[in-house]
């Protein structure tokens, strides 16, 4: 994702998770090439990684990459006796992969349609994305795309999951964050890696969500600290109700029969209602706090908004089926898991309901 991009409101975008696996199913020149460069640059992942307590125990490394790789080994820890994640190797190595990003999602739309192009991968199933680990690849798909009349937005991803296939690194890109939000995404990914479903993205970032906030809860308060920053909570809550409301007067107006040239007026209008509403969200409610700036301002399009909801469709449906648990991680988890199990209009359904419930 661009620099102006690196805001806490899209830490949950940039980590859509997908196992980079199974190339050899696929036939053809440009599936060929695109799961070439993802073989190629999983390896490259794999052959950098080195043992966190080593690097912690050399005095050759710099003191603070010691230092906060010795924190989030705390959190590793915390996560398997605490929360029931994966005791595995994963989080337990480091990567330096001397770049910004790990991966660069991009995804696409019709001029006219909040439905994304969706790619169907082995084991992950089908998501609305497609991961490449050269940021002038992801652009130039982005500008074949485009010449097709599609959508197209890129974004950085600092982590992904391969879902306990290889042992997940902690990397670089992951560093510059705070502790909090290093052991919140340490959860996250770990939480795919204990309860993934192919092919339901709303139910499975939803879980991973609502994993990674209580963990994070629960975290804080075994070191006696409070629950977090609550209004930066809700500053990322409203932005989000924003944007989607935003998508469902563009998914009205795309239903709507229009001359395609009045759509197209239309459809600008809505981006503009939204940079107007969230100026005066920023302004009257916040204070000037300006921090998601950048990425309102910047161009929009349908598939800029694809991602938003996708981490909390369902995490209220999970709080409350945590709580119909009694606060028991092996109880929820078998829950949990027993609603993956069922058809995707079973599994809506009972989600719907544990929402209406809650």
């Amino acid at each position: 994702m661009p620099t102006t991009l690196l805001i806490e409101m899209l830490d949950r975008v940039r980590r859509l998770s997908v196992p980079l696996l199974g190339a050899w199913l696929l036939s053809g020149c440009s599936t060929l090439d695109y799961y070439g460069q993802l073989a190629r640059g999983q390896l490259a992942l794999l052959y950098a990684r080195q043992p966190v307590q080593k690097l912690i125990d050399d005095p050759a490394q710099a003191p603070e990459l010691r230092q906060r790789l010795a924190r989030t080994q705390e959190a590793r820890a915390f996560a398997s006796a605490r929360l029931g994640l994966p005791d595995n190797g994963s989080y337990r190595v480091y990567a330096d992969i001397q770049r910004p990003y790990v991966v660069w999602n991009l995804f696409a739309t019709p001029e006219f349609s909040l439905q994304p192009q969706t790619h169907c991968f082995p084991v992950a199933g089908c998501v609305a994305y497609r991961g490449y680990y050269e940021l002038g690849r992801a652009r130039g798909a982005a500008a074949l795309l485009g010449q097709e009349g599609l959508d197209t937005w890129v974004g950085g991803v600092e982590a992904y999951s391969t879902l306990g296939w290889f042992d997940d690194p902690l990397l670089n890109t992951m560093l510059r964050w705070d502790d909090d939000r290093l052991a919140a995404l340490i959860f996250h990914e770990l939480a795919h890696q204990r309860l993934y479903v192919p092919g339901d993205t709303a139910f499975n970032e939803s879980f991973a969500s609502f994993v990674e906030r209580e963990g994070l809860r629960q975290w804080r308060a075994s070191r006696g600290l409070a629950s977090g920053d609550d209004a930066e909570s809700e500053r990322r809550d409203r932005l989000t109700r924003l944007v989607l409301d935003t998508r469902e007067r563009l998914e009205r107006l795309y239903a709507s029969g229009l001359p395609i040239e009045s759509m197209r007026q239309a459809k600008a209008e809505e981006f503009e209602r939204l940079r107007r509403d969230y100026r005066a969200m920023r302004d009257r409610d916040w204070g000037g706090f300006n921090r998601y700036d950048a990425w309102v301002e910047g161009p929009m399009n349908n598939a800029k908004l694809l991602p938003f909801g996708l981490y909390d469709q369902w995490v209220p449906a999970f709080s409350a089926l945590f709580r119909a648990a009694g606060g028991s991680w092996p109880a929820f988890y078998q829950r949990a898991r027993e609603l993956g199990e069922l058809s995707q209009q079973k599994r809506t359904q009972a989600l719907e309901s544990l929402m209406a419930n809650r």
